[in-house]
């Protein structure tokens, strides 16, 4: 179960699990944003393959036009796999403090 949404702070909130069967619901409300969209992944525990996807498909279309996606409260766990995917080359990331 994933559930992402406006936070109040201008941060997108994710949490649970963004896996294959929550990858559209993810991908359509992103889709919605423009400019530096900066994702809370405090509450977040899994992405998958399909997650990835949602997350490069947003940040390739941000940066066509000027903007970028930023993650922020990244935990351990979610770090590992971004960086074995390479996508702490792609992303800014910042970690849990």
């Amino acid at each position: 179960m994933l559930t992402v949404g406006d936070g109040a702070d201008g941060k997108v909130v994710l949490s649970g699990r963004l896996d294959a069967a929550q990858a559209a619901a993810a991908q359509a409300f992103l889709d919605g944003k423009q400019g530096v969209v900066t994702l809370d992944c405090r509450a977040l525990e899994y992405v998958s393959s399909a997650g990835l996807g949602v997350f490069l498909k947003t940040h390739k279309r941000l940066l066509a036009g000027g903007g970028k996606l930023r993650l922020a409260g990244v935990s351990r766990h979610l770090g590992d796999i971004f960086r074995y995917s390479g996508f702490d080359q792609i992303l800014e990331i910042e970690p849990l403090p």
